[in-house]
């Protein structure tokens, strides 16, 4: 059984699957009865509740047998209220038809029912729907790979900035147009855009320069979805891009030609930020850290994070990521980082240019330490598992993950776990049967949602219990 939701659960990273896309695999023999199939799965759920609300979290193909469905009208309903995306209904072993009652309340709700016949597990339903998701997971980052070789290529052209905007424009099937800050265009390549789009790219666009400054704004208009990103280098300059619909990966592309067009169009640099740019262009190209770093100072490197008000810390570096309120910089190790009034400062340790990533961790948990401390200054510092996770969020994560277990359960799987799942043992320290332990246990299992058999799971659960 499924923990009840708490509040809006964000969608998986992984894409949705159509419904009409499950419904065309002829090897489920679904058939649809109610509904239209032009509604999105984002995951699927079986549940024989009378009331399956509170154990939704939205966007999932609901699949029942009906052996608690007394009243259609109602259940439709709160599976429409929940939000769930369809209903599965098995034709077996509690009806031998779906239920008049249950299609016309389906009809009238909007929601789309499926009927699931006798020879089609629940299970082969889930597994097409986690098929489908891999392979639309596999087409976008395809995609994406393939559209960040296309503009790193044209970026190397004679005249790169409209061969990278021609690339852009290419790959998203539509409009991409360089603006300067009063939103005027400068250079475009693409398919054209209705004028009241065009219009409203250009207000978007002036959108970047307001107070807040955004790197980022999205609209629609015309038909056509719109967005612009701010692009660095200090010229105001902003990319423009419309397109007639939106696909996964096209905000990955657009970043990649941001960074590229920021590059192209900065003003001229000296060497030290001539190696600093050619590094990062390799890095865009697919270059390991390793491998460009001696274009940075062969050194090790310390990584620092800092949060606070007013002026930044001096930190010695031009290689620092300095945003309203927070601050990334990567240092040569040994460089000294003063306190500055305002401010807390977290700090790596020395590494590698091929663990930066490590660090970059490392010196986010330092700057926690010390802000959970009151200190201006905090470096990493080596521990197990445990120092790895904030104490307060693991305790919360710790409270959420066992609230569905009241305490005698809690005891029961706490001492089972520390006897590495032995019943008699267990049950000799709790001083009860056996078999009350093994039901103890499959309730937990139960009430969790997980498989208490895998060894992750476990490990999980021991966490969990030692930080509440």
């Amino acid at each position: 059984m499924s923990e009840p939701t708490a509040g809006p659960v964000p969608a998986p990273p992984a894409p949705p699957v159509p419904l009409s896309a499950l419904l065309s695999r002829e090897e489920l023999g679904l058939r649809l009865l109610a509904g239209r199939p032009g509604t999105d799965v984002h995951w699927v759920h079986t549940s024989e509740m009378a009331d399956p609300y509170p154990y939704l979290l939205g966007g999932e193909l609901l699949m029942t047998a009906g052996m608690q469905l007394t009243d259609p009208e109602r259940y439709v309903a709160r599976v429409v209220e929940a939000g769930a995306a369809a209903l599965g209904f098995g034709v077996t072993p509690v009806y031998d038809t779906v239920p008049d009652g249950l299609v016309a309340a389906c009809a009238r709700h909007g929601l789309p029912l499926l009927e699931v016949p006798p020879r089609t597990p629940f299970a082969a339903v889930g597994r097409a729907v986690w098929r489908l998701m891999a392979e639309a997971r596999h087409r976008e980052l395809r995609r994406v790979t393939e559209a960040q070789q296309s503009l790193a290529t044209a970026a190397a052209r004679p005249d790169p900035v409209p061969a990278v905007l021609h690339a852009l424009a290419s790959r998203l099937a539509g409009r991409a147009a360089l603006y300067a800050p009063d939103g005027s265009e400068r250079a475009a390549a693409g398919q054209p855009v209705e004028p009241a789009a065009g219009e409203a790219l250009g207000r978007l666009v002036r959108v970047l320069h307001t107070g807040a400054r955004p790197a980022s704004a999205a609209d629609t208009a015309g038909g056509a979805h719109l967005a612009a990103y701010a692009l660095g280098g200090g010229q105001g300059l902003a990319l423009g891009l419309a397109s007639e619909r939106r696909e996964p990966g096209d905000h990955t592309i657009a970043g990649v030609a941001v960074v590229l067009l920021s590059l192209l169009t900065a003003p001229h640099q000296g060497a030290d930020e001539a190696a600093r740019s050619a590094a990062l262009v390799r890095l865009l190209l697919g270059a390991a850290p390793a491998e460009v770093a001696p274009l940075l100072g062969e050194a090790p490197w310390t990584v620092v994070h800092a949060r606070g008000e007013g002026v930044p810390p001096p930190l010695g570096t031009p290689l620092v990521d300095a945003r309203e309120g927070t601050v990334r910089a990567l240092l040569p190790a040994g460089r000294e980082v003063a306190p500055q009034p305002g401010w807390t400062i977290g700090a790596s340790a020395p590494v590698d240019a091929g663990e930066l990533g490590a660090a970059d961790l490392q010196a986010a948990r330092a700057l926690r330490r010390a802000r959970a401390a009151h200190l201006p200054f905090a470096r990493h510092r080596p521990g197990g598992i445990g120092a790895l996770l904030d104490p307060d969020e693991a305790a919360a994560y710790a409270r959420t993950l066992l609230a569905p277990l009241p305490e005698p359960l809690t005891e029961t799987l706490r001492t089972w776990l520390s006897l590495h799942g032995s019943w008699d043992r267990t049950a000799a320290a709790l001083g009860v049967h056996r078999n009350t332990v093994r039901q103890r246990i499959g309730r937990c299992a139960a009430l969790l949602a997980m498989d208490l058999d895998d060894a992750e799971v476990r490990m999980e659960l021991w966490f969990a219990l030692r930080w509440r």
